[in-house]
């Protein structure tokens, strides 16, 4: 284990989250994968290996400071990108089941690649659309927690990912800046397709100190049927 290994180690460990030598090694696995793949294809900005472990991997796990993962079995993490926050929580948390959907197919390929490398079961990587992939029986109203990181304003981000979520489930938003001007915003969405704020979690990520904020919200009654419009639409006229 090097310094770069020890130091994230140790941050988990601060945090209540141990991992052991094998799930170590699926991260540095992934990073690496990552790199390689991103020579080809544009996944990240960030490449160096420090940064990757604090903004994407740290940056990942971070949701589990404030939900607790034992009482979830099934996540779906829309429109993951190079698959963050969904893979670093599920190496963290292997029992979880895991479903990512992302509309560009080469990404889904990279994430199988990715999966099979680093030998992950019980992951399901879906290529579509969310506002389709949520009308899909299995997937609509179907997950303990939901989450999606940095993908869009949260009231067009409420009709992408509050279909996906079970009645009693949870929505966890990732968000960089202080996102009380968003939620004010969302009101309407919260309203129309079920959602109840539940919390706004405010951190920093360690040495860079730059602000992190996580939005949970929970699924109070199944998603009306009009919910998601076609694709599109939610990004063109948000439910504002």
């Amino acid at each position: 284990m090097d310094a770069i290994q020890k130091d994230f180690v140790q941050r988990l460990e601060e945090r209540g989250i141990s991992i052991n030598e094998k799930q170590l090694d699926q991260f540095e696995k992934y990073f690496e994968i990552l790199v390689e793949w991103n020579e080809k294809m544009n996944l990240t900005g960030i490449t160096e290996r420090d940064q990757v472990y604090m903004k994407h991997f740290y940056d990942s796990v971070s949701l589990a400071f404030y939900v607790d993962m034992d009482k979830v079995g099934s996540l779906a993490d829309i429109g993951s990108g190079a698959g963050f926050p969904g893979i670093p929580l599920k190496i963290c948390f292997p029992h979880l089941k895991l479903t990512i959907v992302d509309s560009l197919n080469k990404r889904i390929t990279f994430l199988k690649h990715v999966a099979d490398s680093i030998e992950l079961e019980e992951v399901e990587l879906l290529h579509g659309r969310a506002e389709e992939v949520a009308r899909k029986h299995g997937y609509r109203d179907g997950f303990d927690l939901v989450t999606a990181r940095a993908v869009a304003r949260m009231a067009v981000l409420n009709e992408f990912c509050l279909p996906f979520v079970k009645v009693g489930g949870q929505f966890a938003a990732m968000k960089g800046s202080d996102p009380t001007e968003e939620i004010a915003e969302a009101a309407k969405s919260f309203k129309e397709l079920r959602g109840s704020l539940c919390k706004v979690h405010s951190f920093s990520l360690p040495v860079e100190e730059s602000d992190r904020h996580i939005i949970v919200i929970d699924k109070k009654g199944p998603t009306p049927m009009k919910y998601p419009r076609k694709a599109g639409t939610a990004s063109k006229t948000p439910l504002v």
